[in-house]
């Protein structure tokens, strides 16, 4: 495996230096869904200044509907509705995309609600699940953004970042139709790699139009479980790193890797032998998410995944 995208946080970076676990396949992720254009900003002087030639990727927030201005979590009760103001959210013309009985899916599907109304006064969610609603947490429903911008205002905003400190890479995330990736592209400094995220069926639909365009791609296995439905995440992978490998495009996986180490110092039976699996697939790499961002054993997981792929390149079975 050639690369590891390591996303930097509240862990990587500030808890855990940078140089901790420096080495030349990793590449730093800011996550441009956290945080406002000014404190990305200040990320990457951060990340320069512990290792200045580090590779950095941005990774735009998208056009993923979001909740924003929610100061305190809301109380979810199964079988009871709940109201959000349309400024509750990141997009505020969220609720001119719903009609009643139209299902959302919350926190990477934590939670799922169905739109009981939604006008220019809010959207009434009964909630089927129990819970606590905080914060910048995805709300997604099916079929809707075909009318919804591709690039949102923060988006357009963290690519002038980009452009202004060189990044290596800017990934785009909710790619849905070709056009999208050359609407990015026109803005995107020539120097900037792009890799578009593949996490919507538009874009399993489109990608033999997309991977002409781009030199990477990103399986985003979360967002994309909530477009498809989680059981069929293992069949989409592996027809989307087919059809990339044949296109020789470069392939990293995301979601969930190492998930156990967020909280553990080893991870599971189960995650070596999904890791050992992945590595053996032709990806190029995988990202590190909360495992590297919030997780309490950073280290041991970016070791974990030096040990592993070098156990790759061996295939040495001591029995």
């Amino acid at each position: 495996m050639k690369k590891y995208i390591l996303t930097v946080g509240p862990a990587l970076g500030t808890e855990v230096p940078l140089r901790d676990v420096h080495s030349e396949k990793n590449i730093y992720r800011i996550n441009g869904a956290h945080g406002s254009v000014e404190e990305i900003e200040g990320n990457i002087h951060r990340i320069r200044d512990q290792i200045p030639d580090a590779e950095i990727l941005l990774d735009l927030p998208g056009n993923k509907v979001r909740t924003a201005n929610i100061t305190e979590g809301i109380q979810l009760h199964k079988g009871k509705t709940f109201t959000l103001s349309n400024d509750h959210f990141n997009y505020t013309g969220f609720y001119r995309h719903l009609k009643p009985g139209m299902t959302a899916w919350a926190n990477d599907s934590v939670f799922e609600f169905e739109v009981v109304s939604a006008d220019e006064n809010g959207i009434v969610f009964l909630s089927k699940s129990d819970g606590v609603l905080i914060n910048n947490k995805g709300v997604h429903v099916r079929g809707i953004h075909h009318d919804i911008p591709f690039l949102f205002e923060k988006d357009r905003k963290l690519i002038d970042l980009a452009n202004r400190y060189k990044l290596d890479y800017v990934g785009l995330s909710f790619v849905r139709t070709p056009e999208n990736v050359k609407e990015a592209a026109a803005l995107i400094g020539s120097g900037t790699k792009i890799i578009s995220k593949i996490e919507t069926i538009d874009a399993v639909e489109n990608i033999a139009e997309i991977l002409p365009l781009v030199r990477y791609i990103l399986v985003d296995r979360g967002d994309l479980s909530t477009d498809i439905g989680i059981e069929k995440i293992p069949r989409f992978q592996r027809y989307i790193i087919e059809k990339a490998l044949y296109a020789d495009v470069k392939i990293f996986l995301a979601t969930q890797v190492l998930k156990n180490m967020e909280t553990k110092p080893l991870p599971t039976i189960g995650e070596i032998e999904a890791l050992y699996d992945i590595m053996k697939s032709g990806v190029y790499g995988v990202q590190m998410s909360e495992e590297t961002a919030v997780g309490r054993y950073v280290p041991e997981c970016v070791a974990l995944l030096n040990e592993m792929s070098a156990e790759v390149e061996k295939e040495t079975i001591h029995l």
